[in-house]
């Protein structure tokens, strides 16, 4: 297995690295890490473990990843981070590992564009295909659906579930759930409809989105409660797939969280 090392790179010898990792100068990589095949480290990387970091990413300079938790209850556990493969890892990029009290593990899948500044904390569980936007700042616990597209500036409270296929505006405030394909903008933010242009861009019939807009029409418009709305929603993915949007929107809206944003 051949590796490009920089001479003045540090690597522990604990660490390990696949076939074709390239790892910049005075990179950081300490013991507990494994690195996938084809993976470039920039220079001036940290990278602590344990982190497990999967195949084709590239992580861009000044990131620092698996580093402890900034949780005052941390006492050391051998909590862990996972990265999938093919993610991109802009510079100043920080995401920390997981903590006892949860599932011990910070988790990114695969295919997530994630630009300069980001802060992933304690235990945050990422999808695929994600891209967060500069400064984005997710604090410990939050989780994040495949295709989520978070906005510049973009700021999470702990215990924050953002579903999939929503997009946040620039400078969001974010204190409760953000439902799956709502526009959401806004300090704190609101919902502004769905995000039918990202839902187009990635193949959904029109009549699929029509039946979504006539979902959150039930949801916001209808001057029904939420558990009410909810039911009538549930209603309406009996007659669809198990995968189907609407009954992807069901299931959200009826699982545990801070309650969703109004």
């Amino acid at each position: 297995m051949s590796s490009n090392i920089h001479p003045t790179a540090l690597i522990d010898p604990g660490a390990r690295l696949g076939a074709n990792v390239s790892v910049g100068a005075y990179s950081i990589i300490g013991p507990d890490v494994e690195i996938g095949d084809n993976t470039w480290v920039g220079p001036h990387v940290v990278i602590n473990g344990p982190t497990r970091i999967g195949n084709d990413n590239r992580i861009f300079q000044f990131s620092s990843l698996g580093e402890m938790p900034q949780d005052k209850k941390y006492a050391g556990e051998p909590t862990r981070l996972e990265i999938g493969d093919r993610n991109t890892i802009r510079e100043f990029c920080t995401f920390n590992r997981g903590t006892a009290q949860d599932a011990g593990v910070t988790r990114l899948g695969n295919d997530n564009w994630i630009m300069a500044y980001v802060h992933l904390a304690h235990d945050c569980q990422i999808g695929d295909h994600t891209i967060f936007a500069n400064n984005a700042q997710l604090a410990g616990h939050v989780h994040v659906g495949d295709w989520a597209i978070l906005g510049g500036f973009t700021v999470v409270h702990q215990f924050v579930r953002i579903g999939a296929h929503c997009i946040t505006g620039m400078g969001s405030i974010l204190f409760q759930d953000v439902p799956p394909f709502v526009t959401a903008a806004g300090n704190p933010v609101a919902p502004h409809g769905i995000n039918s242009e990202g839902l187009k861009r990635r193949g959904y019939a029109p009549e699929t989105i029509a039946g979504l807009r006539r979902a959150y029409k039930t949801l916001y418009r209808s001057g029904l409660k939420l558990e009410e709305a909810a039911v009538a929603i549930a209603a309406e993915a009996q007659t669809q797939g198990d995968l189907a949007p609407l009954t992807v929107l069901a299931d959200f809206l009826t699982a545990p969280g801070r309650g969703i944003i109004r």
